[in-house]
Protein backbone atom coordinates (compact mmCIF):
# COMPACT_ATOMS: atom_id res chain seq x y z
CA UNK A 1 0.00 0.00 0.00
CA UNK A 2 1.44 3.15 -0.80
CA UNK A 3 1.09 6.20 1.42
CA UNK A 4 0.78 9.67 0.35
CA UNK A 5 1.18 13.40 1.48
CA UNK A 6 -0.19 16.25 -0.03
CA UNK A 7 0.96 19.61 0.40
CA UNK A 8 0.12 23.07 -0.50
CA UNK A 9 3.13 25.84 0.34
CA UNK A 10 1.95 28.80 1.97
CA UNK A 11 5.09 30.85 1.37
CA UNK A 12 8.22 31.04 -0.07
CA UNK A 13 10.79 28.66 1.40
CA UNK A 14 14.39 26.90 1.18
CA UNK A 15 14.71 23.76 -0.62
CA UNK A 16 12.44 20.72 -1.57
CA UNK A 17 14.20 18.85 0.85
CA UNK A 18 14.45 21.12 3.85
CA UNK A 19 10.75 22.10 3.83
CA UNK A 20 9.67 18.54 3.78
CA UNK A 21 11.53 17.39 6.95
CA UNK A 22 9.98 20.08 8.46
CA UNK A 23 6.22 19.35 7.22
CA UNK A 24 7.04 15.54 7.87
CA UNK A 25 9.09 15.06 10.89
CA UNK A 26 8.38 11.48 11.14
CA UNK A 27 10.31 10.89 7.92
CA UNK A 28 14.03 11.66 8.38
CA UNK A 29 15.85 14.00 5.80
CA UNK A 30 17.61 11.36 4.15
CA UNK A 31 14.75 9.14 3.32
CA UNK A 32 13.38 12.13 2.12
CA UNK A 33 16.23 12.37 -0.23
CA UNK A 34 15.83 9.02 -1.27
CA UNK A 35 12.70 9.64 -2.16
CA UNK A 36 13.13 12.44 -4.55
CA UNK A 37 16.10 10.98 -6.26
CA UNK A 38 13.78 8.22 -6.70
CA UNK A 39 11.42 9.99 -8.43
CA UNK A 40 8.47 9.62 -5.96
CA UNK A 41 8.12 13.67 -5.34
CA UNK A 42 6.14 15.53 -7.44
CA UNK A 43 6.30 19.50 -7.71
CA UNK A 44 2.94 20.99 -9.44
CA UNK A 45 1.92 17.77 -10.95
CA UNK A 46 5.37 16.74 -12.21
CA UNK A 47 8.02 14.38 -10.86
CA UNK A 48 11.10 16.17 -9.20
CA UNK A 49 14.32 14.84 -9.00
CA UNK A 50 16.06 17.40 -7.50
CA UNK A 51 15.93 18.11 -3.81
CA UNK A 52 18.06 21.39 -3.98
CA UNK A 53 15.33 23.37 -5.79
CA UNK A 54 13.36 25.72 -4.21
CA UNK A 55 10.19 26.60 -4.06
CA UNK A 56 7.58 28.98 -3.50
CA UNK A 57 4.11 30.36 -2.13
CA UNK A 58 1.54 28.29 -4.09
CA UNK A 59 3.26 25.43 -4.74
CA UNK A 60 1.77 22.11 -4.50
CA UNK A 61 3.69 18.68 -3.31
CA UNK A 62 2.98 15.07 -3.51
CA UNK A 63 5.11 12.41 -1.86
CA UNK A 64 4.44 8.80 -1.93
CA UNK A 65 5.94 6.28 -0.10
CA UNK A 66 6.49 3.25 -1.40
CA UNK A 67 4.79 -0.39 -0.02
CA UNK A 68 7.85 -1.75 1.32
CA UNK A 69 9.19 -4.82 -1.21
CA UNK A 70 9.56 -7.98 0.06
CA UNK A 71 13.75 -8.67 1.09
CA UNK A 72 14.97 -11.26 -1.43
CA UNK A 73 17.98 -11.32 0.73
CA UNK A 74 19.21 -14.52 2.23
CA UNK A 75 19.90 -15.00 6.45
CA UNK A 76 22.86 -16.35 6.71
CA UNK A 77 24.25 -17.77 9.84
CA UNK A 78 27.20 -15.57 10.75
CA UNK A 79 29.01 -15.08 14.11
CA UNK A 80 28.53 -11.16 15.26
CA UNK A 81 31.03 -9.79 17.73
CA UNK A 82 27.80 -8.16 20.19
CA UNK A 83 28.97 -5.22 22.56
CA UNK A 84 25.53 -4.08 22.84
CA UNK A 85 22.03 -5.14 22.09
CA UNK A 86 18.56 -4.30 23.04
CA UNK A 87 14.79 -4.53 21.64
CA UNK A 88 15.85 -0.90 19.92
CA UNK A 89 19.19 -0.87 18.68
CA UNK A 90 22.46 -3.35 18.22
CA UNK A 91 26.03 -2.17 18.46
CA UNK A 92 28.45 -4.91 16.88
CA UNK A 93 32.17 -5.03 16.18
CA UNK A 94 32.69 -5.53 12.88
CA UNK A 95 35.89 -7.64 11.88
CA UNK A 96 37.76 -7.04 8.84
CA UNK A 97 36.78 -8.44 5.29
CA UNK A 98 32.96 -8.39 6.35
CA UNK A 99 30.74 -6.19 3.81
CA UNK A 100 28.09 -4.43 5.55
CA UNK A 101 25.18 -4.69 2.90
CA UNK A 102 24.68 -5.96 -0.88
CA UNK A 103 26.15 -4.42 -3.45
CA UNK A 104 27.35 -5.82 -7.17
CA UNK A 105 29.50 -8.80 -6.10
CA UNK A 106 28.59 -9.25 -2.70
CA UNK A 107 25.08 -10.65 -2.82
CA UNK A 108 25.68 -12.77 0.22
CA UNK A 109 28.74 -12.98 3.20
CA UNK A 110 27.04 -9.22 4.22
CA UNK A 111 26.92 -7.86 7.96
CA UNK A 112 22.85 -7.78 6.66
CA UNK A 113 23.02 -11.50 5.59
CA UNK A 114 24.40 -12.00 9.34
CA UNK A 115 21.51 -9.59 10.60
CA UNK A 116 18.75 -11.18 9.00
CA UNK A 117 19.15 -14.14 10.60
CA UNK A 118 19.87 -12.62 14.23
CA UNK A 119 16.70 -10.27 13.82
CA UNK A 120 14.15 -11.85 11.81
CA UNK A 121 11.85 -8.41 12.37
CA UNK A 122 14.42 -6.58 10.41
CA UNK A 123 13.31 -6.32 6.87
CA UNK A 124 12.15 -2.98 5.83
CA UNK A 125 13.82 -0.89 8.15
CA UNK A 126 15.90 1.94 6.73
CA UNK A 127 15.17 0.01 3.21
CA UNK A 128 15.13 -2.96 1.43
CA UNK A 129 18.98 -3.66 0.60
CA UNK A 130 20.28 -1.96 3.83
CA UNK A 131 17.70 -3.34 6.48
CA UNK A 132 18.27 -1.32 9.63
CA UNK A 133 22.02 -0.06 8.45
CA UNK A 134 22.60 3.83 10.00
CA UNK A 135 26.00 4.34 9.02
CA UNK A 136 28.41 2.08 7.73
CA UNK A 137 32.03 0.61 7.90
CA UNK A 138 34.50 -0.13 4.97
CA UNK A 139 34.86 -3.95 3.51
CA UNK A 140 38.44 -3.49 5.66
CA UNK A 141 37.89 -0.95 8.29
CA UNK A 142 37.35 -2.72 11.92
CA UNK A 143 34.92 -1.95 15.28
CA UNK A 144 31.78 -0.59 16.64
CA UNK A 145 28.46 0.06 14.40
CA UNK A 146 25.25 0.83 15.29
CA UNK A 147 22.38 -0.89 13.63
CA UNK A 148 18.39 -0.42 14.39
CA UNK A 149 15.94 -2.89 15.36
CA UNK A 150 13.01 -0.57 15.03
CA UNK A 151 11.59 2.09 12.39
CA UNK A 152 11.72 4.41 16.02
CA UNK A 153 15.47 4.09 16.58
CA UNK A 154 16.32 4.25 12.58
CA UNK A 155 15.03 7.50 12.67
CA UNK A 156 16.54 8.44 15.95
CA UNK A 157 19.82 7.13 14.79
CA UNK A 158 19.82 9.30 11.83
CA UNK A 159 18.48 12.25 13.16
CA UNK A 160 21.56 12.11 15.82
CA UNK A 161 24.02 11.64 13.04
CA UNK A 162 22.96 14.77 11.14
CA UNK A 163 22.33 16.62 14.17
CA UNK A 164 26.44 15.57 15.29
CA UNK A 165 25.16 14.24 18.35
CA UNK A 166 26.21 10.81 17.85
CA UNK A 167 29.87 10.88 18.37
CA UNK A 168 32.08 8.10 16.10
CA UNK A 169 35.62 7.56 17.12
CA UNK A 170 38.08 5.78 15.36
CA UNK A 171 41.87 4.55 16.05
CA UNK A 172 43.92 4.83 12.98
CA UNK A 173 47.97 4.39 12.43
CA UNK A 174 49.66 6.57 9.77
CA UNK A 175 52.76 6.89 8.04
CA UNK A 176 54.94 9.47 8.81
CA UNK A 177 55.13 12.00 12.30
CA UNK A 178 52.38 14.97 11.96
CA UNK A 179 54.48 17.91 12.87
CA UNK A 180 51.49 19.06 15.57
CA UNK A 181 49.74 17.11 18.25
CA UNK A 182 45.91 17.83 16.95
CA UNK A 183 44.53 19.55 13.84
CA UNK A 184 41.22 19.70 11.90
CA UNK A 185 40.63 18.59 8.28
CA UNK A 186 38.32 20.39 6.59
CA UNK A 187 38.20 19.02 2.87
CA UNK A 188 34.74 18.51 0.27
CA UNK A 189 34.87 14.81 -0.57
CA UNK A 190 33.06 13.28 -3.59
CA UNK A 191 33.62 11.08 -6.53
CA UNK A 192 36.64 10.94 -7.72
CA UNK A 193 36.10 12.26 -11.79
CA UNK A 194 39.30 10.14 -12.62
CA UNK A 195 37.75 6.83 -11.24
CA UNK A 196 34.62 6.45 -10.02
CA UNK A 197 35.20 3.80 -7.69
CA UNK A 198 37.20 6.04 -5.88
CA UNK A 199 36.38 9.55 -3.97
CA UNK A 200 38.37 12.34 -3.46
CA UNK A 201 38.86 15.96 -2.47
CA UNK A 202 36.51 17.60 -4.75
CA UNK A 203 35.41 21.27 -4.50
CA UNK A 204 31.48 21.49 -3.19
CA UNK A 205 31.03 23.55 -6.62
CA UNK A 206 31.85 20.65 -8.72
CA UNK A 207 29.66 17.81 -6.54
CA UNK A 208 31.86 17.52 -3.02
CA UNK A 209 29.94 17.14 -0.31
CA UNK A 210 31.85 19.21 3.17
CA UNK A 211 33.82 16.84 5.52
CA UNK A 212 35.30 17.37 8.35
CA UNK A 213 37.51 15.23 10.66
CA UNK A 214 39.33 15.96 13.61
CA UNK A 215 42.54 13.83 14.75
CA UNK A 216 44.55 13.73 17.76
CA UNK A 217 48.26 12.34 18.47
CA UNK A 218 48.19 9.40 20.51
CA UNK A 219 51.40 7.48 20.23
CA UNK A 220 54.55 8.25 17.86
CA UNK A 221 56.32 5.36 16.49
CA UNK A 222 59.39 6.80 14.74
CA UNK A 223 57.86 7.21 11.57
CA UNK A 224 54.33 6.28 12.17
CA UNK A 225 51.65 7.45 14.59
CA UNK A 226 48.86 5.94 15.98
CA UNK A 227 45.51 9.21 15.64
CA UNK A 228 42.31 8.83 17.52
CA UNK A 229 40.51 10.49 15.11
CA UNK A 230 36.48 11.98 15.76
CA UNK A 231 34.30 12.65 12.65
CA UNK A 232 31.76 15.26 12.30
CA UNK A 233 30.59 14.26 9.23
CA UNK A 234 30.52 10.45 7.26
CA UNK A 235 31.31 10.54 4.14
CA UNK A 236 32.56 7.37 1.83
CA UNK A 237 36.18 6.67 2.82
CA UNK A 238 36.22 10.01 4.60
CA UNK A 239 39.39 9.45 6.84
CA UNK A 240 41.35 7.83 4.49
CA UNK A 241 41.11 10.36 1.98
CA UNK A 242 41.88 13.11 4.66
CA UNK A 243 44.85 11.69 5.77
CA UNK A 244 46.26 10.73 2.62
CA UNK A 245 45.73 14.97 1.35
CA UNK A 246 47.58 16.05 4.34
CA UNK A 247 50.57 13.27 3.52
CA UNK A 248 49.80 10.18 6.55
CA UNK A 249 47.54 7.94 4.80
CA UNK A 250 46.68 5.35 6.45
CA UNK A 251 48.94 2.26 7.00
CA UNK A 252 47.82 -0.83 4.85
CA UNK A 253 45.50 1.26 2.77
CA UNK A 254 45.32 -0.86 -0.72
CA UNK A 255 43.43 2.38 -2.16
CA UNK A 256 44.80 5.47 -1.07
CA UNK A 257 47.98 4.49 0.71
CA UNK A 258 50.77 2.20 -0.23
CA UNK A 259 48.99 -1.08 0.91
CA UNK A 260 52.49 -2.02 2.70
CA UNK A 261 51.63 -4.22 5.90
CA UNK A 262 55.30 -3.69 7.97
CA UNK A 263 55.54 -7.31 8.04
CA UNK A 264 52.40 -7.69 10.02
CA UNK A 265 49.51 -9.68 7.92
CA UNK A 266 47.07 -6.72 8.10
CA UNK A 267 43.71 -7.42 6.37
CA UNK A 268 43.41 -3.90 4.99
CA UNK A 269 43.90 -0.61 6.25
CA UNK A 270 44.94 -0.17 10.30
CA UNK A 271 41.84 1.62 10.91
CA UNK A 272 39.26 0.95 13.77
CA UNK A 273 35.93 2.51 14.84
CA UNK A 274 37.04 2.59 18.63
CA UNK A 275 33.98 4.06 20.26
CA UNK A 276 30.36 5.08 19.52
CA UNK A 277 29.02 7.25 21.64
CA UNK A 278 24.91 7.71 21.47
CA UNK A 279 21.81 8.34 22.80
CA UNK A 280 19.54 5.53 23.40
CA UNK A 281 16.31 6.10 20.68
CA UNK A 282 13.92 5.51 23.29
CA UNK A 283 15.21 6.32 27.27
CA UNK A 284 17.21 9.06 26.11
CA UNK A 285 20.01 7.59 27.86
CA UNK A 286 23.80 7.74 26.60
CA UNK A 287 24.94 4.93 25.27
CA UNK A 288 28.73 4.49 24.90
CA UNK A 289 30.66 1.71 23.89
CA UNK A 290 34.04 0.74 22.88
CA UNK A 291 34.87 -1.64 20.59
CA UNK A 292 38.48 -3.54 21.81
CA UNK A 293 40.98 -3.41 18.22
CA UNK A 294 41.62 -6.77 15.79
CA UNK A 295 44.68 -9.13 17.05
CA UNK A 296 46.17 -7.82 13.84
CA UNK A 297 46.13 -3.87 14.84
CA UNK A 298 47.50 -4.31 18.55
CA UNK A 299 50.20 -6.45 16.67
CA UNK A 300 50.74 -3.66 14.30
CA UNK A 301 51.68 -1.88 17.10
CA UNK A 302 53.83 -3.96 19.21
CA UNK A 303 56.18 -4.38 16.05
CA UNK A 304 56.49 -0.59 15.36
CA UNK A 305 56.91 -0.09 19.43
CA UNK A 306 59.94 -2.54 19.35
CA UNK A 307 61.27 -0.92 15.86
CA UNK A 308 61.65 2.38 18.05
CA UNK A 309 62.43 0.10 21.84
CA UNK A 310 64.08 -3.30 21.03
CA UNK A 311 63.50 -5.20 23.98
CA UNK A 312 66.51 -5.89 25.90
Amino acid sequence: MVTEFNLQVEENSARLDRYLAEKLPDLSRSRIQQLIEQGNVQLNSKVCTSKKINIKAGDRITLEIPEAQPLELQAEDIPLDILYEDDQLLILNKPAGLVVHPAPGHYDGTLVNALLAHCPNLPGIGGVQRPGIVHRLDKDTTGAIAIAKTDIAYQSLQAQLQAKTARREYLGVVYGAPKTESGTIDLPIGRNPQDRKKMAIVPVEQGGRVAVTHWQVLKRLGNYTLIHFQLETGRTHQIRIHSTKIGHPIVGDPVYGSGRSLGVNLPGQALHAWRLKLQHPVSGDLIEVTAPPPVTFTKLLEVLQRRIAPPK
